[in-house]
Formats: structure tokens, sequence, C-alpha cells
């Protein structure tokens, strides 16, 4: 029988209780809302907390509705609520489609968007998807100080994430699609974990690329944008973009940053990289084409 380590479980009723607590017993304290990840370190013995933080019951960091020019998710809400929710699954159905293929039901019933994000596993859905997206996270710290960080700023290495210890994820949000763009999500599952994901936006303006994101997953340390293959594709016809597929692909794989593990070489994981990102690209600007979004995602084997 397994046995954790003792700790004192703390229940805030409030953002500005939770970073009271995390304020006085600082690097002992430690937050959670499903405990997916963090139990199984407990239970592994690579991870130790004397005070742990339950923060499931703040009404503050929960909620899913249309906000701002786009969807507002609370850090707090799991994988299920939010592939569940209508106004995702008719509004944002890539974002549906994206959380339903995340883990197996018990990891999405009780593993929460903000903790996946904050716990910054480099094998990870959903930092993939926003990151194409273009989401933002909203930091709040007491009851009044409060920060905006765009995703590509938030990952800062392997289980490695840019808030302060004071500091709580309070929510996503993710801009709204405009007309003549599409998001497509792939991923390469190996051992039923991501091996490589990729996710693209783009916008058909005239027949020519804009707001292209692409971004690429856990192939590395942490998922990236491909900015070179950004600017490559960014104000290209379709058809011109459809000839560079191949060189979309290497600058994807360069970007992946790729490191050996096992679920492969470098130069695999680069090949892999390479023939998802060219897949990816091509079908989001055939979606586009069509007016309509993806799906997705699709699971590669």
């Amino acid at each position: 029988m397994t046995v954790l380590p003792e700790f004192d479980r703390h229940r805030p009723g409030s953002v500005a209780e939770a970073t009271e607590l995390l304020a006085t017993h600082g690097d002992d304290a430690v937050v959670y809302v499903g405990g997916t990840e963090l139990f199984l370190l407990f239970k592994l013995g690579f991870a130790e907390y004397p005070h742990v933080i339950d923060i499931k019951a703040i009404e503050e960091l929960r909620g899913i509705e249309q906000r701002d020019g786009g969807l507002w998710i609370g850090a707090a809400e799991t994988h299920r609520s939010i592939e569940r929710h209508p106004a995702v699954r008719h509004t944002w159905p890539t974002l549906a489609a994206m959380e339903r293929s995340v883990g197996n039901l018990r990891v999405r019933s009780m593993g929460s968007i903000g903790g996946n994000l904050c716990f910054a596993d480099p094998h990870s859905d959903p930092t993939t998807y926003l990151l194409a997206a273009g989401a933002t996270l909203h930091a709040r710290a007491g009851a009044s100080g409060a920060r905006t960080i765009p995703l590509r700023d938030f990952t800062t290495g392997a289980f490695e994430n840019a808030l302060e210890h004071h500091e709580l994820l309070a929510g996503v949000h993710v801009p709204a699609l405009a007309p003549g763009s599409a998001i497509v999500h792939r991923k390469f599952v190996l051992y039923e974990r991501p091996a490589i994901t990729v996710a693209c936006h783009l916008r058909l303006e005239g027949g020519r690329l804009a707001d292209v994101r692409l971004a690429v997953g856990s192939a590395g340390a942490v998922a990236r944008r491909s900015e070179e293959a950004e600017q490559l594709l960014d104000g290209m016809g379709s058809g011109e973009a459809e000839e560079a597929l191949g060189q979309v692909g290497e600058l994807a794989a360069n970007a992946a940053d790729p490191v050996q593990d096992g679920n492969g070489s470098i130069e695999y994981k680069r090949h892999l990289v390479a023939v998802v990102s060219r897949r990816v690209v091509h079908e989001a600007i055939s979606r586009a084409g069509d007016g309509a979004a993806v799906e997705g995602p699709v699971v590669i084997r």
C-alpha cells in the first residue's frame, strides 16, 4: 500500500485567502484542484509539501462564459466541464474536441485546465492548442492584484511557469475565431500520451493567409510557436502555401527543439513534427477556405 507523506490541507474560500496562505507558507505550500499530477508525484516520492492548498471551492476560479470578445474559462474548471459546456461545443468545437482527447475520463473529470497549464508537463494537449488559439492567462494575487500573461510567456521550462509563488492562475481567455479562420489540432500518441502535438490557426483574407499561428508541443521541454514558419506563410496565397508545406514542416521541426526520451530520438521526433505540421497546415487552409473550423483532433497512432 502506498502511503502519502503527511501534510496539512487548507481549503480557502477566496483567492485572497489562498494567496495569503501561499505567502505565509512559502515554498512549503502547493496548490491543487484535481491533484491528478500532484498526488502521483507524492505517491512516487518525487515531491513533498507540508501544506497543500485545495482551491476547488473558490467560486472566483469557476465559470465558463463568452466575455470580452472570446471565451473565459475559470482556472478550476475541469477538462470534462469544458468539453461538455454548450458555449464551448457550439462556438469553439475544436476546443471541446481537444479537451475530449485529454488523458482518460478520470483525468478529465478531476483535472483542471489551470492545473494542467501550471504543472507545465511537456506532454500536454491544452498548451499547444491554446498557443495556436492566441490565449491569454490571468493571474491573481490577493484581493486586487492582477496581471495578464500571454500563454507563450507562461511556460518557462519543463514543469516550470511564470507565476510568482503568491499568485494563482485565475482563468484563461480564448479569442473568438474571426470570419474565414480555422484552427486545427493534431497529435501523435505513444504509450497513451502525446508524443507530438501540433496546432495551427490561420485566416484566409482575399485568398491570402493571415494571422498564422503554428504551435508545436510534446517533442521538447516546452511547447513553442514556429515564428519562421508563420512568417513564411503569412501573406501567401493558399496555392503558394500548399507548395511551401515541405519548408513549413522543416521550420516547425526546428522550432520544436526536440529532446531524446522514451518516445524516440531527436531525428525521429523532428521527422514526426515535420509530417504532422504539413498535414495540420494543409487542413487549416482547406477548412478556412470552406469557412468551417475542423472538429478534430485526430489522434495519429
